[in-house]
Formats: C-alpha cells, sequence, structure tokens
C-alpha cells in the first residue's frame, strides 16, 4: 500500500498556506482581522463546530496498492474527485493481489488464495485469447484485484473520513489508507487534523506504529 501527498491548496495571499486560506474565510465570518498565526483561530472554530470554513481547501491523494474492496468503500464517501484505473482499458493478464493478513497467516487458506487466483489469471487470458474485450474479460476479477486511484476530498471531508475509518469498527484495509492520509496531510495543516489525531493517537497507538518507516 503506498499513499502520497500529490497536491494541496495554496493560499495566494500571504505565505501561501492552507491555514492562512481558511482563517481568512472564517474571519469573513465575523469581520474580525487576522492575528498573525491562524492555528487558535481554527482549533476555537473546529472545537465549535462551524466546520464549514475549512471546505475552502483541499487535499490530493495517489493510492496505490489497495484492494478494489477498499476502493469500493472509500468512493462512498460522495463529497470527494476520483480517478481510477480503468480494468476496461488496463490489461490484467497478471493483476497484483491484496491478500488479506487472516489468509496470508494461514498456510491452508493461502494455498487455496493461490490455487484461486492462478484459476483467474487462466480464464482472463483465455478470455481475451478469444477475442473478449478488456471490459468484459474482467467480469471474473474478484474483490482482492489491486489498484490505483487519484482522490482528492476537502479538508472537512477528510475529518469526516477520518472520524468514521479510523476506528476500531472500520474494516483493516480502509483503515491503513485513512491513518496514511491523516499522516499525510497533518504537516500542512495542523490545527484542523491536530486534535483528531491526538486523540487516535491515544486511543489506537497501534494504528501509527511502523508509519516511519512507510511511504506517506
Amino acid at each position: 500500500m503506498h499513499v502520497e501527498l500529490i497536491a494541496i491548496t495554496r493560499y495566494l495571499r500571504g505565505n501561501g498556506t492552507p491555514e492562512e486560506l481558511l482563517e481568512h474565510a472564517g474571519r469573513v465570518c465575523y469581520r474580525s482581522r487576522s492575528r498573525g498565526d491562524p492555528s487558535a483561530f481554527l482549533r476555537a472554530r473546529i472545537r465549535e463546530g462551524h466546520e464549514s470554513l475549512i471546505e475552502h481547501a483541499s487535499a490530493t491523494f495517489e493510492i496505490s496498492g489497495i484492494s478494489r474492496a477498499c476502493s469500493h468503500q472509500l468512493v462512498r464517501h460522495r463529497l470527494a474527485s476520483y480517478s481510477q484505473e480503468s480494468q476496461r482499458y488496463v490489461s490484467m493478464d497478471d493483476p497484483e493481489w491484496v491478500i488479506p493478513p487472516a489468509i496470508a497467516a494461514d498456510p491452508e487458506a493461502l494455498r487455496i488464495w493461490e490455487e484461486f487466483a492462478e484459476e483467474v489469471r487462466r480464464a482472463y487470458r483465455r478470455l481475451r485469447e478469444r477475442g473478449v474485450r478488456k471490459e468484459d474479460a474482467r467480469f471474473v476479477l474478484p474483490n482482492g484485484t489491486a489498484t490505483r486511484i487519484v482522490v482528492t476530498m476537502n479538508f472537512r471531508e477528510l475529518l469526516h473520513v477520518f472520524r468514521l475509518r479510523i476506528s476500531p469498527h472500520a474494516q483493516w484495509e480502509i483503515r491503513q489508507v485513512a491513518v496514511r492520509m491523516l499522516e499525510a496531510v497533518y504537516p500542512y495543516a495542523p490545527s484542523v487534523f491536530g486534535d483528531l489525531r491526538a486523540a487516535l493517537r491515544e486511543r489506537h497507538p497501534e494504528y501509527f506504529e511502523g508509519l516511519a518507516a512507510t511511504s506517506c
């Protein structure tokens, strides 16, 4: 799994930080002036529930090495823009797989998985050899097929995703994606994501272990 922050909103006034833009948007509501540091203002507004102002900044991530099962969950967050690798146009005659840890840790379960995966490869290739188009041959591909997707969300939607998906109730793969997205965007907007990040790291430190060694 690879999660990379590839773009983030700039503010064309001041030094260009997204937090300065959000403070400006918020202060328009109150006809007040910036005091030079947006941190206290933004944290106060978010704690009050005044989150509409953080919709003015967005972040774009490129995510690869996740399963179609995971991407199906991700795209259910509708206040976002998505561009996903197309199985209709990309050949899947030698697909990459995402194998759940519960299967990978069980030798017999892994053997069953590998047998199935090889049968999928054979079926896909045989269909293509018979002239079946990629858009129809893809129907044999399982949810475990790896995919690549570009995702853009505003900061308010990102907070919603992190609150919902970084949870013991979330599926393990989408939780790992959300944790990596949070870690990638946090340095650019600590006033927006800092409180939630601190609370999550305190409650579930295991979700964040080893991320320093991963590419985010």
